[in-house]
């Protein structure tokens, strides 16, 4: 049986639990194929899975987006052939390997105007900012959204995606240069929130109004000014955990502060119909191929240097997508 180079960890903790091993790449079953990978995208997500903020049977392979080539296809699988380019944000992790056998349903043919490179860093963000827009709560033009960590690989996308809707973008970010990023990407307004009171900020760009949506990807630090920012009935999107899990709150707080919804959504609920998967795939691939999203990879390290990869993430070191090359 073919093997693989594979990131493991073998415990939950810091970078340096990351190892590289030789793993098993079995023939695919009905329901499957095989990838020889040529790129594999970085998320909080593994982040939250390295140190056990999520769970994982152990010993674990991480990584959940990746983009390579069809080698061998299982019974059952009408829509992939051996040869077809291929990319994907799907369960189980194991994105983090230069070949896998896994799941087919949530594999996405990827059109020959995307590069593998800008597949692997694009497809779970992608698909996050896609149902962030689109199946989350209604966004109209002219509605305006206040989005955390906006020149991140989620946020850079969602500037984008938002200036080609019509919608008003409030960023925020930890730098002035961060900031000039979310701008020079769509963001209508970003607000450096080292220096400033992004509450504050947010409620006098809106005339005092507050803002339709937020997005939050940070949790902890920043749940409760993000309620301040939102108008009456506004919704609330808290969608990762990058400060820190958000601690119990008193649902009262959402009458108080004027009849606000909130929300937790996971892109694996969203994309678990494989047949929606294809559909918000195609989506995403349209807004790229358009040119109204560009993906940036700002960020590559050969899959040996995986360690250095999570440090940076974790330091708010990054901006754009950062991507493990095979």
């Amino acid at each position: 049986m073919p093997q693989a180079r594979t990131v493991i960890i073998e415990a939950p903790g810091g970078p340096e639990q990351l190892k590289i091993a030789l793993r098993d790449v079995p023939a695919p079953g009905p329901g499957q194929i095989t990838i020889r990978q040529a790129a594999a995208g970085l998320n909080f997500i593994d982040v939250y899975q390295r140190t056990g903020l999520y769970a994982l049977p152990l010993p674990a392979a991480l990584g959940m987006e990746g983009a390579g080539t069809v080698t061998a296809v299982g019974e059952g699988v009408p829509h992939l052939k051996v040869g077809d380019r291929v990319a994907y944000a799907a369960q189980p992790p194991g994105a983090y390997a230069e070949a896998r056998t896994m799941p087919a349903g949530q594999v996405c043919r990827l059109p020959d105007a995307i590069t593998f490179d800008e597949a692997a860093g694009m497809m779970l963000k992608g698909l996050t900012v896609q149902y962030l827009f689109r199946r989350t709560v209604p966004i109209a033009r002219g509605d305006t959204v206040l989005f955390h960590a906006a020149a991140g690989g989620v946020g850079l996308i969602a500037c984008q995606w938002a200036r080609s809707e019509g919608i008003t973008l409030i960023g925020t970010a930890g730098s002035d240069e961060k900031c000039r990023l979310a701008i020079e990407n769509g963001a209508t307004h970003c607000i450096n929130y080292s220096t400033e009171d992004f509450t504050a900020r947010a409620k006098d760009l809106t005339g005092g109004k507050g803002v339709d949506v937020v997005m939050d990807s940070v949790g902890a630090s920043t749940f409760e000014g993000s309620l301040n920012c939102l108008r009456p009935f506004g919704m609330m999107i808290s969608f990762g955990s990058a400060s820190g899990k958000v601690p119990p709150f008193d649902i009262l707080t959402l009458a108080a502060k004027g009849s606000l919804k909130i929300t937790r959504p996971t892109i694996f609920t969203h994309t678990a119909d494989p047949a929606v998967c294809q559909e918000m795939a195609a989506d995403l691939f349209g807004k790229v191929s358009s040119g109204a999203v560009k993906i940036s990879i700002d960020q590559r390290f050969p899959l040996e240097q995986v360690a250095d990869a999570h440090r940076a993430l974790e330091a708010r070191k990054t901006t754009g997508s950062t991507i493990l090359t095979m």
